[in-house]
C-alpha cells in the first residue's frame, strides 16, 4: 500500500569457475495490480534484476549504486483474488544472461519497488561442451567463449596407441551454445593397430597375397587367411591405386573367398595392392603393400596379321555407318517439332538438342541411382583429406559449417578453396543429401558454374571441397558496393551468370532457385552459379518461401507456373533470371520490397511486374519484362538472352538512356500495395501509401507541397532533404518515376519525364 517503496534481496557470493557467460533462470508468481483494491499508483507488475561482480566474499558492504542493472522483469502472466481460492497462480520463467565476466565471482540481488511477487527459484548456470572423443582424439570439456557468435578452438589428444597425422594436429570448436564444430585433423592407429570405434586395437593381417595372372587390364589375386582372426572372417576388401597416385584416389573390391579377380584396370600401369579381413569385431590390418604391372598393349602391324587388321576396320566401319543413319533418323523424326511445339515442352526440346548433337554431355539425376554414393563416386573425385588444409570458419550452411582453407594435390600447386562440412551427428538421409549437391555439380565444367574439386567421404568429417569465390554472394557483394559499378561493369556480370544458365539449360538441367543469393562472384567480378543442393533453406526469413504440398518456393523469384503447378522448366529459371537482373540493377534490393508473399502472387496474376530500378537502361528493363512474360513458352531462352547482352556491351550507347528519361509509361500495379498515385490529394498521404511518413517533415520544410512538385524532384533532391538510407533514397525515386508516368499517361499534365 505504501508509496516509494525499495525492497532488496540479494544471494550470497556465488563462485563462477571457468565460466565467463552466465545465465540467470528465474520462477516466480506476480499478481494483476487491477485484482488489488487501493493500490492505483502505488502497485507495480515488474521487479529489477542486478549483479556485483567481485573477486571475494564481501558480506553486507556493497551500496545499492554499486550494483549493475541487468534488466527489468516483467510477467507474462498474472493471477487475480479469484485464482487465489483455486490455487491457479500461474508460474512465469524468464531467463537473462550475464557477460563475458572478469572476476572471480559475483552477487545477484533483486529490487522490489512494490509489486505483490513471490520469488519462487532461481537457477544460475553456465554453459560448456562436454567431453568427446572425435577423429580418435580426446576434447576434454570446454567452457563456451564470452560472446554468443565466439568459437573456442580446443585441441584434442589422441587416444591410446594413436598419434597426430602429419602436419593436422586434431582441433575443435565449442560453440557459444556449447555445441563442438568444424573438425580439423585427426589422429590415427599406429603401424600394427587398427581403429575400432573410438579406440585402436592390434588383429593379425591376411598373409600370402600372391598374383594368379596380370594381363592388360586384369589381375587375379589369391590370399592365406589371417592366423589369429579377431572373430569369425565373413569378407574381405581388396585396396587398390595406381602407384603415382599414392593413395590419394583409390578403388575397393569386397569378396567373400580368398581370391578375387579385379579388372577395368590401365593397360601398361604399376599398381598397388592390400587385402585386410572383416569380422564382427570390424576390420583387421592391410597386408604389407604389393605392387603389380599390367601387361603393356603391343601393336600388331598387318604383316603379321592383316586378317586382325581386316576385321577391325570392317568392324569400325559397320558401327559408323549405323550410328550416321540411325543419328539421321532420329534427327529428322526428333528435330522438326515447331517452335511451339519446343516452347511448349522443353523436354522434348532438349532431347532433340541431345540427339541432334551427339556429343552434348546431359545432365543425370543422382536420384536415378539406388545407390546414392555410386552416384558422388561417379561423378566427384575423391580427395585425400591430407590433402586438405581448414584455415577459417567463414559461414554456416543447412548440414554444417562452411570453411575456406587450402587444397594441395600431388604435383600441383596449391589453391585456395571452400569446404563445405557436415556436421557431427549427421543422419544418413542428411549424408545422401549433402552428398546430392556434389553428385550435381561433379557433372558441370564451365567458367560461370562454380568449379568442383571434389569430395571427402571415406573420412571425417564428410567434405564437399569447392574453388573459392573471394567476394561471396552476389546480393551482399552489391549492398557493399551500392552504386560504385558502372552500368557496363553490372551488364558483365549479368552476362556471365546467362552464359552460366544457357549451359545448365544446354545440359538439361533446371535450377530452380535462380537468385542473387546463389550466385557467387571471385576477385575478377566473374560470376557464376552455384547452390545445387535438392534441399536447401531458401534464406532465414520464412516470407521468403510460400509453403506447398511439394515443399518451399521462394516465391519473389518463382515464375507463376512453377507457384501454381510446380512446373519448373528452363524457362522457369528465365522468369527467375529476370529478377536476378532486377536485384543485379538495384544492387541487390529486395524484389516487390516489404509485400507479403500473397500479395506478390497476387500482383502478378493481375500483371504487375516490377519497374526499372533507378538509373536503369530501358533496353535491359525491357528484357527483364520479356522474361516475366505470363505464358513461358513466350519467354527468351537463354541463349537469345546471353545474344542481347553481347550486343549490348558490343554497342555501350545503348545503355547510355536510363528508363527514367524516355517518355514510355509503366503501368501502375493493380493491387493496394501500390495504388494510382494521382488519386493522392497530399504529398502525406503519397509517403504514407510508400510507408516513407517518417519523411514528412522533411518535404514539407523544403516546400515540397504538392504532387506535382513532387514528381519533377531528381535523386540530388531527395538527398538534399536529409534522406541518408540508400534503401530509401531509391524506393522514393522508383515511386516519383511511377508517379511520373502516370501523371503523363493518364492525366497528360505537361511534366517532362
Amino acid at each position: 500500500m505504501e508509496s516509494n517503496q525499495n525492497n532488496w534481496l540479494r544471494t550470497n557470493w556465488i563462485a563462477k569457475s571457468n565460466a565467463q557467460r552466465i545465465f540467470v533462470e528465474l520462477k516466480f508468481t506476480l499478481r494483476d495490480c487491477n485484482s488489488l483494491p487501493g493500490v492505483l499508483g502505488t502497485c507495480k507488475e515488474t521487479f529489477n534484476l542486478y549483479y556485483y561482480e567481485t573477486d571475494y566474499d564481501i558480506g553486507r558492504n556493497i551500496r545499492e549504486n554499486q550494483y549493475v542493472k541487468i534488466d527489468t522483469i516483467a510477467a507474462d502472466e498474472s493471477f487475480t483474488q479469484g485464482d487465489l481460492g483455486e490455487r491457479k497462480m500461474k508460474l512465469n520463467t524468464e531467463v537473462r544472461e550475464i557477460g563475458p565476466l572478469s572476476k572471480k565471482g559475483f552477487y545477484l540481488a533483486f529490487q522490489d519497488v512494490g509489486a505483490c511477487i513471490a520469488l519462487v527459484s532461481v537457477k544460475v548456470y553456465y554453459k560448456k561442451c562436454w567431453s568427446i572423443i572425435e577423429n580418435l582424439a580426446i576434447f576434454p570439456d570446454t567452457v563456451t567463449g564470452s560472446e554468443f557468435s565466439s568459437l573456442v578452438e580446443v585441441r584434442g589428444t589422441c587416444v591410446s596407441s594413436a598419434e597426430e597425422e602429419a602436419e593436422n594436429s586434431p582441433k575443435m570448436h565449442c560453440s557459444a551454445e556449447g555445441e563442438w564444430l568444424v573438425p580439423i585433423g585427426k589422429c590415427i592407429c599406429k603401424a600394427g593397430y587398427q581403429q575400432k570405434g573410438d579406440t585402436c586395437e592390434p588383429p593379425s593381417q591376411v598373409s600370402g597375397v600372391m598374383k594368379e595372372r596380370v594381363l592388360q587390364r586384369s589381375v587375379e589375386l589369391s590370399w592365406q587367411e589371417p592366423e589369429h582372426p579377431n572373430g569369425v572372417i565373413t569378407e574381405y576388401e581388396i585396396k587398390y591405386y595406381e602407384k603415382d597416385q599414392r593413395e590419394r584416389t583409390y578403388s575397393t573390391v569386397k569378396t567373400k573367398s580368398t581370391s578375387a579377380s579385379i579388372n577395368n584396370l590401365k593397360p601398361g600401369t604399376v599398381y598397388v595392392f592390400q587385402i585386410r579381413a572383416f569380422t564382427a569385431a570390424g576390420y583387421g590390418n592391410y597386408s604389407p603393400r604389393l605392387d603389380f604391372f599390367t601387361e603393356r598393349v603391343v601393336a600388331v602391324s598387318s604383316e603379321q596379321n592383316p586378317v586382325i587388321i581386316i576385321a577391325v576396320v570392317a568392324v569400325a566401319g559397320t558401327i559408323i555407318l549405323v550410328f550416321m543413319v540411325f543419328g539421321f533418323i532420329i534427327g529428322r523424326r526428333h528435330c522438326g517439332y515447331s517452335k511451339a511445339d519446343q516452347e511448349g515442352d522443353e523436354e522434348l526440346y532438349f532431347h532433340c538438342k541431345h540427339v541432334k548433337f551427339p556429343g552434348t554431355k546431359t545432365y543425370i539425376d543422382p536420384e536415378t541411382y539406388e545407390d546414392p554414393n555410386r552416384a558422388v563416386h561417379q561423378f566427384a573425385k575423391e580427395l585425400d583429406a591430407s590433402c586438405i588444409k581448414i584455415e577459417r570458419v567463414i559461414g554456416a550452411g543447412e548440414f554444417g559449417e562452411v570453411c575456406s582453407g587450402r587444397l594441395k594435390l600431388p604435383g600441383k600447386r596449391d589453391v585456395a578453396v571452400a569446404i563445405k562440412t557436415l556436421k557431427v551427428g549427421y543422419t544418413e538421409k542428411q549424408r545422401r543429401d549433402f552428398l546430392c549437391e556434389a553428385s550435381i555439380m561433379g557433372q558441370f565444367d564451365h567458367p560461370n558454374v562454380v568449379h568442383l574439386e571434389g569430395v571427402v567421404t571415406r573420412g571425417k568429417p564428410v567434405m564437399i571441397v569447392i574453388e573459392y569465390m573471394e567476394n561471396g554472394a552476389l546480393d551482399a557483394f552489391l549492398r557493399k558496393h551500392d552504386g560504385q559499378f558502372t552500368v557496363i561493369q553490372l551488364v558483365g556480370m549479368l552476362r556471365g551468370i546467362a552464359a552460366g544458365m544457357r549451359y545448365l539449360a544446354d545440359m538439361g538441367y533446371v535450377h530452380r532457385d535462380l537468385a542473387a543469393r546463389n550466385i557467387l562472384v571471385n576477385s575478377n567480378l566473374v560470376c557464376k552459379v552455384s547452390d545445387f543442393g535438392l534441399s536447401r533453406v531458401i534464406e532465414d526469413d520464412p516470407e521468403a518461401v510460400y509453403t506447398t504440398t511439394g515443399g518451399k518456393i521462394p516465391v519473389r523469384w518463382t515464375a507463376p507456373e512453377a507457384i501454381q503447378y510446380r512446373k519448373f522448366t528452363s524457362a522457369s529459371d528465365v522468369w527467375s533470371y529476370g529478377i536476378v537482373m532486377w536485384e543485379v540493377m538495384s544492387y541487390g534490393e529486395r524484389p516487390y520490397w516489404d509485400m507479403s508473399n500473397q500479395d506478390v502472387i497476387k500482383a502478378i496474376e493481375e500483371g504487375y511486374r516490377l519497374p526499372a530500378p533507378m538509373d536503369c537502361p530501358a533496353g535491359l528493363h525491357q528484357l527483364m519484362l520479356d522474361c516475366w512474360q505470363k505464358e513461358r513458352g513466350e519467354r527468351p531462352k537463354f541463349e537469345q538472352i546471353v545474344g542481347i547482352l553481347d550486343k549490348m556491351i558490343r554497342n555501350p550507347n545503348s545503355l547510355k538512356t536510363p528508363l527514367g528519361t524516355c517518355s514510355r509509361p509503366i503501368s501502375p500495379l493493380l493491387d493496394q500495395n501500390t495504388p494510382d498515385f494521382t488519386t493522392f490529394c497530399s504529398v502525406g498521404e503519397w509517403l504514407q501509401a510508400i510507408k516513407m511518413e517518417r519523411y514528412k517533415d522533411n518535404f514539407t520544410a523544403a516546400g515540397y507541397n504538392s504532387l506535382e512538385s513532387v514528381a519533377r524532384m531528381t535523386i540530388e533532391d531527395v538527398m538534399s532533404l536529409g534522406i541518408t538510407l540508400v534503401g530509401h533514397q531509391k524506393k522514393i525515386m522508383s515511386s516519383i518515376q511511377t508517379m511520373r508516368a502516370q501523371m503523363l499517361h493518364l492525366h497528360g499534365t505537361g511534366i517532362q519525364v
